[in-house]
């Protein structure tokens, strides 16, 4: 398939999950060729999971039935600019391209505003909004002195 072929792919999954009830989003993963991998659409209400956007669920189909957490050499097609959360999976599963449909000022338009998030980011830690506290970092960083020195550790 062509690109603008899985674009449509990923429109039509959006379209057909407002009918069903979900959220206006869709995703495709695909390989060089064109062939499909795997597939998302937006599930947060209906499966009661924050995370269930298209992009992260479109990721774990493909790195299920890929049997890889390396999604390197394959795309990710997403009707719409993909959120903070899957901006970040989307880099950590090394996928090697993303295209995108509607933007995320067109996404802000219809109540899924995430400029907040980009705004918080960019704060330091005391000024968010979340509050934070670290506390036991002596303890914690036990497990990074084992993973360190692991010889047969898998590195992602």
């Amino acid at each position: 398939m062509k690109k603008e072929d899985l674009m449509k792919k990923a429109i039509e999954l959006s379209v057909e999950n407002v009918a069903a009830g979900g959220g206006p989003f869709g995703a495709v993963i695909a390989d060089k060729e064109g062939n499909i991998i795997s597939y998302g659409t937006n599930r947060v209400t209906a499966s009661c999971d924050p995370t269930a956007h298209a992009e992260m669920r479109a990721i774990r189909e493909a790195a299920a039935k890929l049997k890889t957490f390396d999604l390197s050499g394959y795309d990710i097609y997403s009707s719409c600019e993909p959120c903070p959360m899957c901006m970040g999976a989307i880099y950590w599963a090394h996928l090697d391209r993303l295209f995108y449909a509607n933007t995320k000022d067109d996404a802000k338009k219809i109540g899924f505003d995430d400029s907040f998030i980009y705004d918080e980011l960019k704060l330091k830690l005391p000024d968010r909004k979340l509050q934070s506290e670290q506390i036991m970092r002596k303890e914690a960083l036990k497990a990074f002195e084992e993973w360190i020195d692991k010889d047969n550790k898998i590195r992602y």
